[in-house]
């Protein structure tokens, strides 16, 4: 069978991983500060999808058996389990932070290993620092600047669109938070939900657009200079992770929930990896064992 060979694991258990990893996707989508680009990227699902997005038409048969199970779990995680967060995020945010905090930590000995499968070089780990430092000046400023509002228009919504598309490309990026700085989401959103194509249209050639330019160019990135490229993802999910580690809490008791929290989500990516070890479902092993099935 295609999934036996895909992976040196059973092909029910790796069918298995790969719905849980969609559904933590699905799920994470509900958290404030969790870039759904983050997850892929912890994943290793990131480049799959860049790939798919640049070049559709050669790379969906190259990879839609893995993105099924991933696309089945992420459903189920979005409408069943983001609930089931939303409901606890109201209890207690700090803790179920953590455990996707720790989720995406456990993912970084297999991100650094994948991305140095070629060798290590001065530029990866420059492309590391300058990632990571240009996204957390990013939330600095964002962080920091003063309320700015501009009037809606058609130039303005074809940025809102262009915005979220970089969102979708940059794992951290959060275009939510500077539509809201510069007072755009709302009639955004308003005009999308009452299928406004004085919005919707110029939303759609922004993000459209964008979406087709940037990820062909990191697909480009990636066949030429992966190592590069992927250190340079790394720097924007630790980048997008470090804002969001809680730092206050109610009391010793709560810290130390947090920590074990953290530590659960650590251990469960850690455990996944190991299901995956002998082929892991990541970017061109996983094409090049579709191809053979074909």
């Amino acid at each position: 069978m295609e999934n036996e060979k895909l992976s040196g694991l059973p092909a029910v258990r790796k069918f298995i991983v790969l719905v849980v990893q969609g559904a933590i996707i699905g799920a994470g989508a509900i958290l404030p500060g969790i870039s759904g680009g983050v997850l892929c990227v912890a994943f290793g699902i990131y480049q799959p999808m860049m790939a798919i997005l640049a070049k559709p038409f050669k790379n969906i048969p190259r990879y839609w058996r893995m993105f099924i199970p991933i696309l089945i779990g992420w459903i189920a995680g979005f409408m069943g389990l983001a609930k089931i967060i939303a409901d606890l995020l109201s209890v207690n945010s700090a803790v179920i932070t953590s455990l996707f905090i720790g989720l995406i930590a456990g993912t970084f000995p297999s991100l650094f290993k994948e991305g140095a499968k070629n060798g290590r070089t001065k530029g990866m780990w420059a492309a590391l620092v300058i990632s990571t430092l240009a996204l957390l000046t990013f939330f600095y400023v964002l962080k920091f600047s003063s309320q700015t509002t501009v009037t809606p228009s058609f130039g303005w919504f074809v940025f809102c669109g262009a915005l979220w598309g970089i969102s979708l490309i940059v794992p951290g990026m959060s275009s939510s938070s500077v539509l809201l700085m510069l007072g755009l989401y709302q009639p955004m959103s308003a005009g999308i939900a009452s299928l406004d194509m004085a919005v919707v249209g110029p939303f759609a050639i922004g993000i459209i657009g964008t979406v087709v330019l940037l990820a062909r160019l990191v697909n480009g990135l990636f066949d030429k200079h992966y190592g590069i490229a992927f250190y340079c993802v790394i720097g924007f999910v630790i980048a997008s992770t470090i804002p969001i580690i809680p730092l206050s809490f109610t009391g010793v008791g709560e810290a130390l929930i947090c920590v074990a929290a953290a530590g659960a989500g650590f251990a469960g990516s850690l455990l996944m990896d190991r299901w995956s070890a002998k082929h892991p479902p990541k970017e061109q092993e996983n094409a090049e064992a579709v191809e053979k099935t074909e």
